[in-house]
Parts: structure tokens; C-alpha cells; sequence
């Protein structure tokens, strides 16, 4: 797959949307095979309206999961409706018909009626993919506000403690929750500190929440992405880095996120994933072998 991003013009608003990129990110790849390896199953994605999100609701329909996903209201209304109309296209047919809530995730009573709202519609909850996150672009610590340390703190972190803290009381032995992290937990970024910090913090709480679950039967793991075609990269980017978006790993360009998608079906599917728990997985095209200086990732 070739790099996505020399032509495309940064989003002037967060957060960031699909449907104005140009090229879009493709979200499926035709030569993947599916096999109801989540026939039966209910799952919710945060920020499954567009980016890695997307696709991950896509996959999961494909395999046979009823899906909800969260969005962001007044602004991502026709990422909505297109994810919405690709689930129902995907969805097989014992399936429910996928729906779409709209919250403000860093806000415990939000991530309750979200949780509340799925088990409302489906009847259960099997599957919590916390993938909905925000970034800033800034070059120094020093220019990091208050508020936007606690915007960036409550969107990408708080919300995985409450979904979780609300989703648990639905769940049963054999269930699973994946949470999104991504390369720079790892390699670190100087140009998002804040961002950066939250990833690390969702690696802390992903292992620690793994163990103490483990009794329970419920798996905790997380996927690491590395430098991905997204509306969140889209929309946070400066227009010059976005030119070359990826260009600087191994691989020569950044992931797709149909290249993403197939690992939270691995995690989320327990013939697949039984004997993981508080790991992760790394599809970043061995970006974490470099020092990343001012391009890093999803």
C-alpha cells in the first residue's frame, strides 16, 4: 500500500473528518477473509465513526458482531451516517442493525449512558474497544494550557476508566477489552507531550486492569499503533509534516487502517486470543526501532 498523505490539506477544526480527506484511509482491504470469529457477540468502539475506529466496527460486522460506536455530536454527523450505512451493508444477517451514540467520553455520566444505551439496544456486552482520542500539535511543554492538559487527559484516559468502569458490570467470563495506545508510549514524542503521556498511562492501565481481571475470565489487552492515514493525524498535523506523514519508517509510508483492523478482531475473538491478557499488539511497521523526532503517529 502506497503512502496516503503528500497531497492531502490539513483540517482547519478537530475533531478530525473522514469524509473530507483526500485520499480517504482505506478502511477494508478485499482480500481479507472473514469467519464469523464473532458471530453472537455485541461490541461497543469509541470514536468508531471514522480513523482506526472505523475500521474496526467494519471488521467486527464482518465477522459477525453487533456493533455500536461513539461519535462526536454537531461535528461528525456524516462520518455517522457513512459508518452507520458501511455496518449495515457488512453486518450478517442474525446480526442486529449497528447504532451510533454521540457523548462526550471524557465525562464519567457520558461513558455510563453510552454503556447503558448499548446493553439498552443489544441485551449484553461483549466487546469494549476504547479507541476515541484527542492530539495537540506544540513544539514545547511551555505552550501546553490547562485546559487543554485535562481536554487531552479526559478524552484519551479518563474515558477508558469509565467505559470500563461502567461496561464491567455487563460483562461476563470470556469477554474482552482492547484499548488503543500507540507507538510513542513507547518511543516518546517531543512535539506531543501531552498526547504522549496519555498513551503511556494507557499501557499502566491496561496491564494493571488485565491482572485484575484475570479471575473474572475477562482479557484486557491493547493494540500500539504506529504511524496511521487517520482524520485525528489529518487534523493536528502541520500542513508541511503531513506532506510526509509515515515516510520516515522502515516501511516508507504510514499504515492504512485496514491494517490495523484485523488485529482487535484477533484480540477480541476468544478462539483466536483466550491465553492473552494485558499485552499488545504492534502494527507499526517497525517505526518503534526509530528515534522519532517530529513525526510520530496515530
Amino acid at each position: 500500500m502506497a503512502s496516503s498523505a503528500q497531497k492531502s490539506q490539513k483540517q482547519q477544526s478537530r475533531p478530525g473528518k473522514e469524509h473530507v480527506m483526500d485520499p480517504r484511509p482505506k478502511f477494508f482491504n478485499p482480500e481479507y477473509k472473514p469467519s464469523n470469529k464473532l458471530q453472537g457477540k455485541v461490541a461497543l468502539v469509541t470514536g468508531g465513526d471514522s480513523g482506526i475506529g472505523r475500521a474496526v466496527c467494519y471488521y467486527f460486522a464482518l465477522e459477525g458482531a453487533s456493533v455500536a460506536f461513539t461519535y462526536v455530536k454537531n461535528h461528525e454527523e456524516k462520518d455517522r451516517d457513512e459508518t452507520l450505512q458501511m455496518l449495515n451493508e457488512a453486518k450478517s444477517r442474525e446480526a442486529k442493525k449497528p447504532i451510533a451514540i454521540s457523548a462526550d467520553l471524557g465525562y464519567e455520566e457520558e461513558c455510563k449512558k453510552v454503556i447503558d444505551a448499548t446493553v439498552q439496544e443489544f441485551g449484553k456486552l461483549d466487546i469494549l474497544v476504547n479507541d476515541a482520542a484527542e492530539k495537540h500539535f506544540t513544539t514545547s511543554v511551555e505552550e501546553i494550557t490547562e485546559n487543554q492538559l485535562e481536554r487531552v487527559f479526559r478524552t484519551n484516559i479518563f474515558s477508558q476508566f469509565f467505559m470500563c468502569k461502567h461496561a464491567l458490570k455487563h460483562m461476563k467470563e470470556g469477554s474482552a477489552i482492547i484499548n488503543t495506545t500507540s507507538v510513542m508510549a513507547y518511543t516518546g514524542s517531543p512535539t506531543m507531550l501531552d498526547y504522549t503521556a496519555t498513551k503511556g498511562a494507557i499501557v499502566a492501565f491496561t496491564r494493571g486492569l488485565a491482572l485484575q481481571l484475570a479471575e473474572r475470565g475477562i482479557r484486557v489487552n491493547g493494540v500500539a499503533a504506529g504511524p496511521t492515514w487517520t482524520p485525528l493525524v489529518h487534523s493536528s498535523f502541520p500542513q508541511e509534516l503531513l506532506k510526509n506523514f509515515g515516510n520516515d519508517t522502515p516501511m516508507g509510508r504510514p499504515a492504512q487502517t485496514c491494517e490495523l483492523a484485523p488485529c482487535y478482531v484477533f484480540l477480541a475473538s476468544p478462539q483466536c486470543s483466550s491465553y492473552f491478557s494485558g499485552q499488545f499488539l504492534h502494527p507499526n511497521g517497525q517505526s518503534s526501532s526509530l528515534l522519532i523526532s517530529s513525526d510520530p503517529c496515530v
